[in-house]
């Protein structure tokens, strides 16, 4: 993600403030009649990244111009790295804005805050209420009135070689702590028994996540960083005894494609790691490489005997609270199109697409659709994470703090050995300005 220094999330909330305070987060009314059956209007839904895949974006566009007609829908790709700066831009300008957006979770604050989107609450109930994952609802929710809605969510759960394991005599762990001695007995000097990078806070902060703790707290409208808390402290300090003690990879690392350490090596040289955590989706990045419609790929971990997977344990047994991946969708404040923008909804929180979702492995916004994931042990252990996992604090600075990598510095800090409880003050003192837009 491009850098965004405060002064830019100043600006942002600034210009976004001023763009929509006529409007309060919602639209004119004044639309035409021609607006409202989409005769010759075109609207336009910015998708992040890849992650959707053609065949639901075919769905979208046709669904949605059959059910509209003389509509037009148009899918946009960005980047995940310009995709700030982009919107910053884009929404509040009613001339050129996108009328739908998918934002990642974790982004979706900073734009709720300063109303740059409408206001979804009427439409809540309708697109699902209560069946939706309630932590990314609450990201897109603010002062009870709903602004960004769940689109998919991905669960990160421990994928390893059991051959290796077992040969090692280390069994399956059931609390966290069970975990660190595993994977710490599983290092050797050309093989992490857990790879994990020191800039990697995505991941760790499912540490802190375990351990009853949290990285901010907030009163009213104003956020503190909690990483002296007693709980966050104690969380920390298992991450850096697993990250220093199991894995070979430099603090310098992050967003690290962890899933190749897994697989054996050229000419059957072994594998660079034994256990790995990611998202479900690493899963067909696993395994041999095999020729389907003429095209190499990973066979997905078919051979069950060297790949396998579990959830990342509670403190006390369980499963952990495991950071989600995921996006919310969201309706420009700013948009001309705001009934055609709620009919694309309609379709993206329909029972068809929700179900489309999950039969490509990501998962539905709406829990009666889990089971289009399927029933096997990798849908079972992403719905059994995702019901336990945690977001980022929904505060309005939070897409400065991820633009300045404040977290990388703190936990590559940590992962050289740094006093935990003496990184925690200093960060606590930097991260609480950053996170209330200061």
């Amino acid at each position: 993600m491009r850098q965004i220094r405060n002064g830019a999330i100043a600006l942002l909330a600034a210009s976004l403030l001023a763009a929509c305070s006529s409007s309060g987060g919602t639209t004119d009314d004044k639309t035409t009649d021609d607006a409202a059956t989409g005769e010759g209007r075109t609207l336009t839904l910015w998708l992040a990244g890849a992650d959707t895949p053609q065949e639901l974006r075919d769905y979208l566009k046709t669904t949605f111009e059959a059910e509209n007609e003389g509509a037009t829908l148009v899918i946009e790709e960005q980047d995940w790295g310009d995709l700030i700066a982009k919107l910053t831009t884009a929404l509040p300008d009613a001339a050129n804005t996108p009328d739908v957006v998918e934002v990642g979770n974790t982004q979706a604050p900073t734009f709720t805050t300063v109303g740059a989107f409408r206001d979804l609450s009427p439409l809540y109930d309708e697109l699902g209420g209560d069946k939706l994952l309630p932590s990314f609802v609450d990201v897109g929710t603010v002062d009870d009135h709903v602004y960004a809605l769940p689109y998919y969510f991905g669960s990160r759960y421990m994928f390893y070689r059991p051959d290796l394991w077992s040969a090692a005599g280390v069994e399956v762990p059931t609390t966290l702590a069970e975990f660190t001695t595993a994977v710490k007995a599983l290092r050797t000097d050309g093989m992490s028994g857990f790879a994990m990078g020191g800039q990697d806070w995505r991941n760790g902060i499912s540490w802190v996540f375990a351990n009853g703790g949290e990285l901010a707290t907030v009163d009213g409208t104003t956020w503190t960083s909690t990483l002296t808390d007693p709980k966050t402290i104690a969380g920390l300090t298992m991450w850096q005894d697993v990250a220093r003690g199991a894995s070979n990879l430099p603090t310098t690392e992050r967003d690290v494609a962890y899933w190749d350490f897994l697989n054996d090596g050229t000419d059957g040289a072994a594998p660079a790691a034994a256990t790995i955590m990611a998202p479900g989706w690493a899963r067909w990045s696993l395994g041999d490489l095999v020729t389907k419609d003429g095209e190499e790929a990973r066979d997905g971990m078919a051979d069950a005997s060297k790949f396998d997977i579990f959830a990342l344990p509670g403190v006390d047994g369980g499963v952990a609270p495991v950071f989600a991946g995921g996006s919310n969708i969201a309706v420009s404040a700013k948009s001309q199109n705001p009934e055609l923008a709620e009919n694309l909804l309609r379709i993206i929180f329909s029972p068809e697409y929700q179900k489309m979702l999950g039969e490509n492995g990501l998962g539905p916004a709406n829990s009666d659709y889990f089971s289009a994931l399927g029933s096997d042990k990798f849908a079972t252990t992403m719905i059994e994470t995702a019901a336990a996992s945690k977001l980022t604090p929904a505060a309005p600075g939070w897409a400065a703090v991820e633009g300045a990598f404040v977290y990388e510095e703190l936990f590559q800090k940590i992962a050289d050995g740094g006093d935990v409880a003496t990184l925690a003050a200093e960060y606590d003192a930097k991260l609480t300005p950053m996170l209330n837009g200061a």
